[in-house]
């Protein structure tokens, strides 16, 4: 089911989630939440960017550029993830969110992580993600732990942008 995304100024946001349960409806959670992704938007959507305050996220990255041809997707979701390891070689690259719309700024982060999670099936993975996965990934646990890209930007930045966040947080 589609569900609504929430808008920078909720509260959601800014909060820590819980543990996603095994006997929880969590197949239910990752459907609605690859529902509410519009990849013509957005590349992964956490849990409390749908009001939910779980530790879930799904992505969904492109693998080909449209030349005509249908773009493929890398499609999976990440149930109770953890960062095990940073790599020192960060760099940045220019994110949005789909809870603050209109926002693409430049964010600094690891190239490459090694990571714990459960997969959609519930199987435990442990794996190295690179690139823009690795990119997406932290981006969306950060939603995790109530922290937006915006977080990561500099006083500066953050406050030539208060007046676009502003209007966001009375239209949400």
């Amino acid at each position: 089911m589609q569900l609504p995304i929430v808008k920078y100024g909720s509260s959601l946001l800014r909060q820590h989630t819980l543990d996603v349960l095994p006997e929880e409806k969590y197949r239910e959670l990752v459907n609605n939440l690859f529902d509410s992704l519009n990849t013509k938007e957005g590349i992964g959507l956490a849990a409390p960017q749908i009001g939910i305050l779980k530790k879930m996220f799904v992505i969904a990255v492109p693998l080909n550029d449209d030349k005509g041809d249908k773009v493929l997707y890398l499609r999976r979701a990440f149930i109770n993830p953890v960062v095990i390891n940073k790599s020192d070689v960060k760099v940045y690259y220019n994110e949005g969110c789909l809870s603050i719309p209109g926002i693409y700024e430049d964010v600094l982060r690891s190239e490459s992580i090694n990571v714990r999670y459960f997969d959609k099936d519930f199987n435990l993975v442990e794996e190295q993600l690179d690139g823009i996965v690795a990119r997406v990934f932290q981006h969306e646990y950060d939603h995790l732990e109530g922290v937006l890209f915006i977080d990561r930007l500099n006083p500066l930045k953050r406050k030539l942008l208060a007046r676009k966040l502003n209007q966001i947080k009375k239209n949400r």
